[in-house]
């Protein structure tokens, strides 16, 4: 029998983390509960949960010192949960890695629908396998290639300089999106629309963390980069940037 899939729950409000418990247990995904942010890190590397769902306003060490702390070690997907809704507040969870945000109060029903989705997007980039494949498969693998990068989105993995990035599923797309067509500008609310779609929260500032993001780990080529139009948006330039 395959391993159930695990949810870390944080939240300090012992109700809302044991109905949240409840829906995930219902939808057969093993649950733990933590509440508060120390714990909730002893939890995580105790438990090795597949996602975390972690309530920002906790006392002493809040969601987003537990988002931060969590990422120096870890890719694996967090949804946020706060009844915070400005947009600062969105910005600054994508900023610290977050994967979703979920303002409460919310549908029980919503969430476990946006774990599913969240679970979905990470676990192809992360269990995907590389095969050869026929010419006749070629035409079906969604793959760009440049000098020291490969963005493969059938497979959801970056490979720069010979070595295989550990990069979000998001932040991928956004790559091949760009990647795939060089040289043609993108507003921030074209990539917003084709890469977040319905789902995105925070803005066009969205765009920008994850161009942040991406740029901290593939530095400019001296034959392509991603390149900034100001006031209007981003493109994959290619050609001699020397």
């Amino acid at each position: 029998m395959a391993d159930k899939t695990k949810i870390l729950i944080v939240d300090d409000d012992e109700n809302i983390a044991e109905l949240v418990s409840l829906y995930m247990t219902k939808e057969c995904f093993e649950t733990r509960v933590a509440n508060d942010g120390i714990s909730a890190l002893k939890e995580f590397d105790d438990f090795a949960p597949n996602l975390v769902l972690l309530d920002i306003m906790m006392p002493g060490m809040d969601g987003n010192q537990v988002c931060r702390e969590i990422r120096l070690k870890s890719q694996v997907p967090i949804i946020m949960l706060s009844a915070k809704g400005e947009v600062f507040d969105k910005v600054l969870c994508f900023e610290l890695g977050a994967d979703d945000y979920v303002e409460k109060p919310f549908d029980p029903k919503e969430l476990v629908a946006r774990v599913k989705a969240v679970l979905r997007r990470y676990s192809v980039g992360m269990t995907a396998v590389e095969e050869p494949a026929s010419a006749a498969e070629d035409a079906d693998i969604e793959c760009v290639e440049y000098p020291d990068l490969t963005v493969n989105l059938t497979n959801y993995s970056v490979t720069y300089f010979g070595n295989r990035l550990d990069i979000p599923p998001k932040e991928i797309e956004l790559l091949y999106f760009l990647a795939a067509s060089p040289n043609r500008v993108f507003t921030r609310e074209q990539l917003l629309d084709h890469i977040w779609g319905y789902e995105y929260v925070g803005g066009t500032r969205t765009v920008d963390v994850h161009i942040k993001r991406l740029r901290e780990k593939i530095k400019d080529h001296e034959q392509w980069r991603i390149g900034t139009v100001w006031g209007i948006g981003y493109k994959f330039e290619t050609g001699n940037n020397e």
